[in-house]
């Protein structure tokens, strides 16, 4: 039966599925993906008496521009006309994701999203798929995450091993929001009728404790992870940092014009979200990681945090699902509620993408997927969404993206930052925290050092964890 007050709340909500699944490639096996996709629409239809009916998926940019910007691929056009046409006769209502991480391998040879011309390239593709597929397409996500190819790759180099540029790598944040906001020109251009916009990985989490210093390390997170891409989209500025430094802008990539491009109106911000995470200033980690069982994992991730002035971890006597995500169902409320708190009236309505549903993997007593707690956990994660909707908040799809999907991401880097490893994996051994304060490791970086942005800061005498 469903639940009247979500029912009336969400009803402005479009409800569908979304994968990495490429259309522009052949037809795969039948994929193991329907009984996930299938039990995320019985959870709504239960919940709320709706049905799920928009899907979205990747167009295959590598496999339509293969050889380089003058050739299309007329087979992979088809298979996307095919695909399209495919959902329509179901009745489902067809979107488009327009890159999802992998770049031509011309393109990514050439630089990827360093090379400044891969904007240009990426509005000319976005222009043809509109003018091939605008009458058919109802939703346009230009990247599935602006931070995956970036700040990950080209800066911390966490996808393509001695890619990682530090300092030198910021330029490929400004390059992918230039291309957004050319793509998003050209769709229109094209008189595509679908709604277009890009999606940004939310982050949003919780001070470890009551020293005011936690609660500067959790702005720091936020700032290098959603005031990042967040301020040029909506404000024209790029993020700056509490010392007044504009990490980006620094680093000479910006040109006269680019940032009006990038303020191009968005008619949807799709928001992927994780999980929350439970922040502590870098001087106070020693004091709140706790016993070595956690310590090994959590050290891989924090060694590249505690430069920008922040660190993670676990959240106390919390459950976890088995991906090691923390069970906190008001979390995306919150994030979204920064968000709001941050940007007012410039926020577009909110498209989120509940990247896998974590709770998934719920099981009874018996080893039997649990529906009644899966169900009762997705309920209170829409109710606490619901809330901000009456309170004004626009929040116009959610989006199931398979749990199946990128799954090297969600083990390797998103389990890790959820701060959980199973008994039977064998953690990577760092070096302990106490170890990093002995060799300096919390020192202020030197001025021709490779970490960036905001400095550590000590806290008065006396100040500490409580």
């Amino acid at each position: 039966m469903s639940d009247g007050f979500l029912h009336e709340s969400l009803r402005g909500v479009d409800w569908g599925v979304a994968t990495a699944e490429t259309v522009a490639a052949p037809p795969p096996p039948p994929p193991e993906r329907d009984g996930h996709f299938g039990q995320w629409t019985d959870d709504i239809r239960q919940l709320l008496g709706v049905t799920a009916d928009t899907h979205r998926m990747v167009a295959g940019w590598p496999l339509l521009q293969p050889d380089g910007p003058g050739g299309w691929d007329r087979r992979a056009l088809d298979r996307c006309e095919r695909s399209l046409d495919a959902l329509l006769e179901q009745g489902r209502r067809p979107a488009l994701t327009l890159v999802d991480r992998t770049l031509p391998p011309w393109l990514d040879d050439a630089g990827g999203w360093l090379a400044r011309d891969t904007a240009e390239h990426f509005a000319a593709y976005a222009a043809e798929l509109g003018r091939r597929f605008g009458d058919r397409v109802e939703r346009w996500i230009t990247s599935t995450d602006l931070a995956g190819p970036t700040l990950a790759d080209h800066v911390a180099g966490m996808y393509s091993p001695g890619r990682g540029a530090g300092r030198a790598g910021l330029p490929a944040v400004h390059h992918i929001l230039l291309a957004n906001g050319l793509a998003t020109q050209a769709l229109r251009a094209t008189g595509a009728a679908g709604r277009i916009g890009t999606t940004v990985t939310l982050v949003g989490g919780y001070p470890a404790t009551d020293d005011p210093y936690d609660r500067l390390a959790l702005e720091r997170l936020e700032s290098w992870t959603n005031r990042i891409f967040l301020d040029p989209l909506l404000l024209g500025e790029h993020m700056v940092t509490e010392d007044d430094l504009a990490p980006v802008a620094a680093t000479g990539c910006v040109r006269p014009g680019d940032l009006d491009v990038i303020t191009t109106a968005q008619d949807l911000l799709a928001v992927s979200w994780h999980t929350p995470f439970r922040v502590t200033a870098p001087e106070n980690l020693p004091r709140v990681l706790p016993s070595t069982k956690c310590r090994s994992a959590l050290n891989e991730v924090n060694r590249l945090l505690v430069g920008l002035g922040f660190a993670i971890v676990p959240f106390d006597d919390v459950e976890t699902t088995a991906y090691g995500w923390p069970i906190i169902p008001e979390g995306l409320a919150d994030a979204v509620a920064g968000l709001c708190d941050l940007y007012g009236d410039l926020l577009p309505p909110l498209s989120v993408v509940d990247n896998g549903m974590g709770d998934l993997d719920l099981v009874d007593d018996t080893g039997h997927r649990d529906d009644t707690r899966r169900r009762c956990l997705l309920r209170a994660r829409l109710a606490w969404l619901a809330g901000l909707v009456d309170a004004g908040v626009e929040v116009c799809g959610y989006e199931y993206w398979s749990v199946l999907d990128n799954l090297e991401a969600k083990f390797r880097y998103t389990r890790l930052y959820a701060m959980a490893v199973p008994d039977h994996e064998l953690a990577p051994r760092p070096a302990m925290p106490s170890d990093w304060v002995h060799a300096g490791a919390f020192a202020a970086p030197p001025a021709t050092g490779r970490r960036t942005g905001l400095s550590l800061v000590s806290p008065p005498q006396g100040a500490g964890a409580s």
